[in-house]
């Protein structure tokens, strides 16, 4: 059944987040270990593999994002503003808002060197 074939995959893209976090995860222990483990792993980072994984992980995660962001109207209560119920789509549309002014916000700060 093509549902359950697209369920699983939305689902699989969960093992991306996850690796992400975990390839973080060692980030901070080799920040912890000093610098020349910290620049060992920036090294290793700068690896075609490592690359190419990156590549294949937001990938996965942006398709996480798109499905999370349009299931999120159909597994939270109704939503009522001034007595009137807010549509599903203005719900997943203001998720994608938040999340691309977070993304603004941050890539600010980091541009203008205060993170």
């Amino acid at each position: 059944d093509g549902f359950f074939v697209r369920y699983m995959g939305r689902e699989a893209t969960a093992l991306a987040v996850a690796a992400y976090a975990i390839v973080l995860c060692v980030g901070v222990v080799r920040l912890a270990q000093g610098e020349a483990a910290w620049n060992a792993w920036l090294q290793a980072l700068r690896s075609p593999l490592s690359l190419a994984l990156h590549g294949v992980l937001l990938a996965a995660m942006l398709l996480h994002t798109k499905t999370w962001f349009e299931i999120m109207p159909k597994t939270m209560p109704a939503l009522a503003i001034a007595g009137r119920p807010v549509s599903p789509r203005t719900i997943t549309r203001a998720g994608w808002a938040a999340a691309a002014l977070a993304a603004l916000a941050l890539w600010a700060l980091v541009a203008w060197g205060m993170a």
